[in-house]
């Protein structure tokens, strides 16, 4: 998130009053013209997991082109969603120390705050990351669980509600599919 200073010096009425409305112009165009610029449909299913479109796609910015890349280790899987060669979402599935929480697994995944949580700090979320840990997706020979992450890169777009629903949903998916099933007891 980026954060922006104030411009120092003073400010007279109408000249101030100007800025404010060539500015205020200028983001209800780009509003709309971000809309029509976005050229590529919105997949349900990334790298074989759904997702609710209505809740990802306000996280992905315009262009023409969207691209999805998995890379697959056997401790992790990725998947990168790109517009126009740029990354603008990433999802992770991820086995990790097992006993530990939610919010110790994020601090590997990112260096900003994620501070927001609900299900008991199950989930760790954000306006534009967020973070979970599966049910019953243990593995007893390495001892480790699975997690999950959703991280929106390439978008000003925030909103914690729908990246909460989004890390939930993630979550919930990965649980029923392949992922889980290294399980060993």
């Amino acid at each position: 998130m980026s954060r922006r200073r104030p411009i120092p010096g003073t400010r007279s009425g109408p000249a101030f009053a100007a800025v404010v409305l060539a500015v205020l112009a200028a983001t209800v165009t780009g509003c709309g013209a971000d809309e029509e610029t976005r050229d590529y449909s919105v997949p349900g299913t990334l790298c074989g997991i759904q997702f609710d479109i209505k809740e990802l796609t306000p996280f992905l910015p315009p262009g023409k082109k969207l691209s999805v890349k998995p890379d697959v280790s056997p401790a992790a899987t990725w998947c990168d969603v790109s517009v126009d060669g740029k990354l603008a979402v990433r999802t992770v599935q991820t086995w990790w120390q097992g006993g530990r929480d939610t919010a110790y697994f994020l601090r590997s995944q990112t260096l900003e705050r994620v501070e927001k949580t609900a299900d008991e700090g199950r989930y760790v979320y954000s306006g534009n990351q967020a973070f979970g840990k599966t049910k019953d997706c243990v593995d007893a020979k390495y001892k480790q669980e699975l997690y999950t992450g959703v991280q929106a890169y390439g978008s000003d777009h925030e909103d914690a509600d729908a990246m909460k629903r989004l890390i939930v949903s993630f979550t919930e998916k990965v649980e029923t599919s392949d992922a889980c099933d290294r399980q060993v007891s």
